[in-house]
């Protein structure tokens, strides 16, 4: 394991040569539909990629709540081959492929081809509790998006197949460890809920919806889900990490980069990922303290906060915790994935 410290990641002039970057490039965007035989309909994809000019400007993410990045929907893509990243959202109410578009369309720029499936069940505006908790099927939406790709769509030409990436964030980290060979032990999952020291909101939400994890079939969830195609893994603030067996995290054999926000001290053990990063052979582990779980949202609007109270909503969604502002921890967490992925996709 390598670990980077906070200290040794945070300079302000290193975000400098990166934005000049992201500013001379566009990302394009387009809307697919990827066949499922696991969920027996249809993923809506969306994927980001380098562009030529043209297509319509469009702010994806943009909420209420939440500011939008910029993209040209169905822009011409720019002429070449590049890596392709699998991203995949968390749950709530920042849980769509279409708010990660922050990282997502950096990342396009920077010459990568992004496709974030929208997880069924398990996305704002389309919640379930049982099926949020299949967490099994979010690596087969990977599977299934990386062979639609490979086979029908206008970016079967643009990717780079060698050189193919899996991105995730909170439950969406589960995803990208899971394609990349980690399983889950099923008596742990089962058991999740015994407590509600691991994840007090997420249990209570189950509670609530009458999912009682003892009696659902958690079977799959012990399954091995690892895509060969995946050359190398991101996860931030992975959730239900507890749950992982040590043998299979211990047996990844490819580049995995794992990312904490918050203080060593104050990061729930269901999203720390440092123990991962102990045992995988090629894993770099780093610790942004002045951020937090939600600091993976879009930033918010003006107003937002005080919104979210009258709804009565006591979770900090809109507070990072730290002195920075959440653009600031997005540019350091744009510049740490791009780095990640520019070393093991774009190395050779």
């Amino acid at each position: 394991m390598r670990f980077f410290s906070a200290a040794a990641l945070v300079v302000l002039g290193a975000f400098w040569p990166l934005q000049q970057a992201l500013a001379d490039q566009i990302a394009g965007v387009r809307q697919i539909a990827v066949p499922s035989k696991e969920r027996g309909a249809n993923l809506d994809v969306t994927v980001w990629y380098p562009a030529q000019a043209g297509g319509e400007e469009v702010l994806l993410g943009d909420t209420p709540l939440f500011k939008g990045t910029a993209s040209m929907r169905d822009a011409p893509p720019l002429e070449g081959k590049f890596p392709l990243i699998l991203l995949s959202h968390g749950t709530g109410i920042a849980g769509n492929a279409q708010a990660t578009s922050w990282i997502a369309a950096p990342l396009a720029r920077q010459g990568y081809i992004v496709a974030a499936p929208n997880h069924p069940g398990n996305q704002s505006g389309n919640k379930s509790a049982s099926e949020t908790m299949k967490l099994w099927l979010r690596p087969a939406d990977f599977t299934a998006t990386l062979d639609a790709l490979k086979t029908g769509t206008v970016f079967r030409d643009r990717v780079d197949w060698k050189n193919v990436g899996a991105l995730g964030l909170s439950m969406g980290g589960y995803t990208a460890l899971a394609v990349a060979g980690a399983r889950m032990d099923r008596q742990r999952l089962a058991a999740y809920c015994d407590t509600d020291l691991r994840n007090h909101s997420l249990c209570e939400w189950l509670a609530q919806s009458g999912v009682d994890l003892h009696k659902m079939d958690v079977q799959p969830a012990g399954l091995d889900y690892q895509d060969n195609r995946i050359r190398s893994a991101v996860a931030i603030d992975p959730a239900m990490s507890d749950t992982l067996t040590t043998e299979s995290v211990a047996g990844i054999t490819i580049p995995i980069d794992l990312v904490n926000l918050g203080r060593k001290g104050d990061i729930p053990r269901t999203l720390q990922a440092s123990w991962m990063a102990d045992i995988i052979p090629d894993a770099r582990y780093a610790n942004i303290e002045d951020a937090n779980h939600f600091s993976m949202f879009a930033a918010c609007k003006a107003g937002a906060s005080d919104k979210l109270k009258a709804e009565g909503v006591t979770e900090p969604l809109c507070d990072d915790g730290g002195g920075r502002s959440r653009s600031a921890i997005h540019a350091q967490l744009i510049d740490m994935i791009t780095k990640a992925f520019d070393r093991t996709l774009k190395a050779q």
